[in-house]
């Protein structure tokens, strides 16, 4: 569990709360081939590379992502998917005073209580969890159906990781 998980923070999730899922997400899907470029996530989770760069630095100082420098680098998760949950990540990025105000006890009491069961499943809910749904299975082997390492979504991915060294983008592939 996450210790420092405020119900009240978890449940109202930002657009940065789901862009931060959704890039660490991408990452952890990717992981056989390596590490992830920043421009990857940005295209393939049609995030700015400036804003994508903005919630790494708040995610890699909660050792959730680890930047790889150098050509071939990237950004891999810094710990196992089965030790990173939502919680924690959405933690890491929302930038939210805590602390809900309610017009009566009664809507304070089943408010709170419910905010309280989602941010506990949340806390439960590990990155390992998401990527092994069928869903996202389905999702990555759809994305290199086409060739060796090719996502589908952006095109810029062709030939990435150990097995293909070189990184040419799709557009460079079509008009050879």
């Amino acid at each position: 569990m996450y210790a420092n998980a405020d119900p009240n923070t978890l449940v109202q999730v930002t657009a940065r709360g789901r862009y931060a899922v959704g890039a660490v997400l991408h990452i952890a899907l990717h992981d056989e081939i390596g590490p992830v470029p920043l421009a990857e996530i940005s295209v393939c989770q049609n995030i700015s590379t400036s804003y994508v760069d903005q919630i790494f630095a708040d995610l890699r100082p909660h050792r959730i992502i680890e930047g790889i420098p150098g050509p071939g680098g990237g950004y891999r998760l810094a710990r196992p998917a089965s030790e990173v949950t939502v919680a924690e990540i959405i933690a890491a990025v929302e930038r939210r005073e805590a602390g809900t105000t309610y017009r009566s006890a009664l809507e304070g009491a089943v408010w709170s209580r419910l905010m309280a069961d989602i941010a506990h499943f949340m806390e439960r809910l590990t990155v390992a969890d998401l990527v092994e749904r069928p869903a996202a299975r389905e999702w990555l082997a759809r994305q290199y159906q086409t060739g060796p390492w090719r996502c589908e979504v952006c095109g810029v991915l062709t030939e990435r990781g150990p097995k293909h060294p070189t990184h040419r983008s799709a557009r460079a592939r079509r008009v050879r």
